[in-house]
């Protein structure tokens, strides 16, 4: 009872961060008339200010002293710092341009991308599935360079900077919290410098635009922080697989709000392009969560083996199995 609470918590807070990612495009045209640089900046600087009172309420320090005396993992961290302010920069101007469905593109063709860096620099090999998703998400592009008349570089910007940076978090292995803390830390003099710059030309819009505009400039520290804490206890709590599948919830919402709400225009080529990206991830999808099953299968097969019993003696074994078995699922390639 106590694990599926956990389990129910989890998806709760899943949903928390999923759905504030995919909602934040409503946020960004209210900081109008600040430009997207400027936006930026303010981002760093409240981002650091929020994540130190969370670290501060948590007593989490200890990280800080070991991080220094690594120089690698450090100036790992500043180029995580380096991609990701690409990446908000780029967003922020995104969808305050006008550009809110070609900016979700980015986030949906974001796992073929990931997929592809793996095989291109980890040196990973593709399951066949893999292959093809890559391969319609490849086409996909093509139609909607078509269709654009120009390749989709917001999307490939942010699908390519948000891959990058999921790569340099591997190899750094912090914790979210921690490791937003140190690449906030590492952004917030030039941005604070910047902004100083802003308001000695006179062109800062934080103390010129009201009170009330003030306040939101300030809230973007929120904004980034929240659904990065509510993930991480989503993390702890539910299956990578279940977050995976939540993961497209945020480019969904961007998508619906892009067409519906800023009414984006969406001639057929762009449907016909947005079609073969969501046909490539519901190959993945599909081969993902048969691949978790067959590991299941066979890791239940391992224990009974062990034990001396049958999987289906073991809890959730058989749910596990599925209509094949373990023995047929030990045979097929994964």
């Amino acid at each position: 009872m106590k694990a599926e609470n956990e389990q129910r918590t989890g998806l709760l807070y899943g949903f928390g961060a999923y759905g504030l990612w995919g909602l934040v495009p409503l946020f960004w045209p209210l900081l109008k008339p600040s430009g997207a640089v400027e936006i930026l900046a303010h981002r760093m600087v409240w981002s650091l200010a929020v994540v130190g009172v969370a670290l501060l309420a948590l007593r989490r320090w200890s990280w800080i002293r070991e991080l220094l005396r690594r120089p690698r993992k450090l100036g790992l961290t500043a180029l995580a710092a380096s991609v990701i302010s690409v990446n908000w920069g780029l967003y922020i101007w995104a969808v305050n341009n006008g550009q809110v469905v070609e900016a979700s593109l980015g986030y949906f063709i974001n796992p073929l991308v990931t997929i592809a860096i793996g095989v291109l620099v980890l040196g990973e090999r593709l399951r066949r599935a893999q292959w093809a998703a890559v391969g319609i998400g490849f086409a996909a592009v093509l139609v909607l360079a078509v269709g654009y008349g120009r390749p989709p570089w917001i999307s490939l910007v942010l699908a390519f900077s948000f891959a990058a940076y999921g790569l340099i978090k591997k190899k750094l292995d912090m914790g979210g919290l921690e490791s937003l803390t140190a690449e906030t830390a590492l952004l917030f003099p030039p941005a604070l410098a910047y902004l100083l710059w802003l308001g000695f030309e006179g062109r800062s819009t934080f103390a010129t635009e009201g009170l009330g505009h003030s306040l939101l400039l300030a809230a973007t520290g929120l904004v980034t922080a929240i659904p990065l804490i509510f993930f991480g206890m989503a993390a702890v709590r539910v299956p990578l697989s279940t977050l995976g599948l939540l993961q497209y919830m945020a480019p969904v919402f961007q998508f619906g709000l892009g067409v519906l709400y800023f009414h984006e225009a969406m001639p057929p080529e762009r449907w016909a392009g947005f079609s073969l990206v969501w046909a490539a991830l519901a190959i993945l999808t599909w081969e993902a969560l048969r691949t978790s099953r067959r590991s299941r299968a066979r890791l239940a097969a391992a224990a009974a083996t062990a034990l001396g019993t049958t999987p289906q003696d073991i809890p959730g074994a058989a749910l596990a199995e599925g209509p094949a078995g373990p023995s047929a699922a030990a045979r097929e390639p994964a």
